[in-house]
């Protein structure tokens, strides 16, 4: 077995903001950062903008139109798979999986239930795929609900046939977003929509998105607690490596450690960046804390309703709280908490960084 690699936590940091594009080398381009980063969290909430936006502007800077984002899923170039955005020629890698549905080996309660469910609304399924065949692509109000058993849930989904029906059909490889944005977004057959590349088996699959997701972390835990959207853990890709001052084993990219010189820079980023997305690691490697207040009281919120983590060089140093106000035409800065007291320097550099998102954003600054 190989000696695992000894690294500070300020390498560690370096490593992950480098993977990350966070560093002062900016790419070049939406896809360039897509297919690096995999995918982009496609959340709607806009307190400041949408998640997706945020995370190509603090690649990009203020040059990133979000128009550029929404052009490409109308062109299928990125396609909202389970609310992930990700490059249309990785959902190969997805469709070997879907194939399995709902998976391989014992099936979970809660997987029987779901194709028992299916099985039952087996008429409304194929009028979906009938109605797609003839006329896709179409929103979701355009599709028919056909359910014998309606969906049962105590939180928002409860009888939303159509929705959990087009869910469960996703997974199973025969439906696909199609384009459009929010309200607005537009289904039709699968194979209307992914490319038609070959398909690797699972396991050859799963071995490739763990060796590009450890790419774009840099860093990360081979194996952690399941998490919704895109696993944390890397398995066995990479190499080993170990943390000082962190317990346990990590996996490292070894394209990371080649002895090129580290050079920083601000970044203001989405509550749902990659980055601080992992708190567990977020806590180990930055000894950062940081939680998403928006579903607290507002008395109870330290840092603020959408508060966005500030990063300067390798450290994550505090919060912005700030709201874009689009009737008012400005961006209310409420508070940017630091976490240490800035230097006149990192003071300079957020302040540069809000300045950029004001101006990407079309607005004035208006402080509290």
């Amino acid at each position: 077995m190989t000696t695992p690699h000894q690294l500070s936590r300020a390498d560690a940091r370096r490593v992950s903001v480098r993977a990350q594009l966070l560093d002062a080398g900016r790419p070049a381009d939406l896809m360039t950062v897509l297919r690096h980063l995999t995918m982009l969290q496609h959340d709607p909430i806009s307190a400041v903008a949408p998640s997706a936006d945020l995370v190509l502007w603090s690649r990009l800077g203020s040059t990133y139109d979000p128009g550029e984002l929404r052009d490409a899923v109308d062109e299928q170039r990125v396609i909202d798979l389970h609310g992930l955005l990700r490059p249309a020629e990785d959902l190969a890698l997805f469709r070997a999986e879907m194939a399995q549905w709902p998976g391989a080996g014992d099936l979970r309660d809660w997987q029987v239930q779901r194709v028992a469910w299916v099985e039952a609304n087996e008429a409304c399924r194929l009028d979906i795929l009938e109605r797609l065949r003839a006329d896709g692509p179409l929103p979701v109000r355009d599709l028919p609900d056909t359910c014998e058993v309606p969906w049962g849930s105590s939180g928002w989904t409860n009888n939303k046939n159509v929705q959990r029906m087009l869910g469960f059909m996703v997974q199973r490889g025969e439906v696909a977003t199609a384009g459009g944005w929010g309200k607005d977004r537009l289904w039709d057959l699968a194979e209307r929509v992914y490319p038609d590349d070959p398909v690797p088996p699972v396991d050859e699959a799963d071995r490739v998105l763990r060796e590009r997701r450890l790419h774009a972390l840099g860093i990360a835990r081979p194996r952690v607690a399941e998490a919704p959207g895109e696993p944390y853990d890397v398995g066995d890709a990479g190499e080993r490596a170990v943390v000082e001052g962190v317990k346990g084993e990590w996996r490292v990219d070894p394209a990371y450690l080649d002895g090129s010189p580290f050079e920083g820079r601000a970044a203001l980023l989405s509550p749902f960046d990659r980055l601080v997305a992992d708190r567990k690691r977020l806590a180990e490697l930055f000894e950062y804390e940081y939680l998403l207040e928006m579903y607290k009281p507002a008395a109870k919120r330290r840092w603020g309703y959408y508060a966005l983590p500030v990063l300067y060089g390798d450290r994550l140093v505090g919060k912005l709280d700030a709201t874009a106000d689009r009737a008012a035409g400005v961006l209310r800065v409420t508070a940017v908490h630091e976490d240490e007291p800035f230097t006149s320097e990192v003071r300079a550099a957020v302040d540069a960084e809000i300045a950029d998102l004001a101006r990407w954003l079309d607005l004035e600054i208006e402080r509290d």
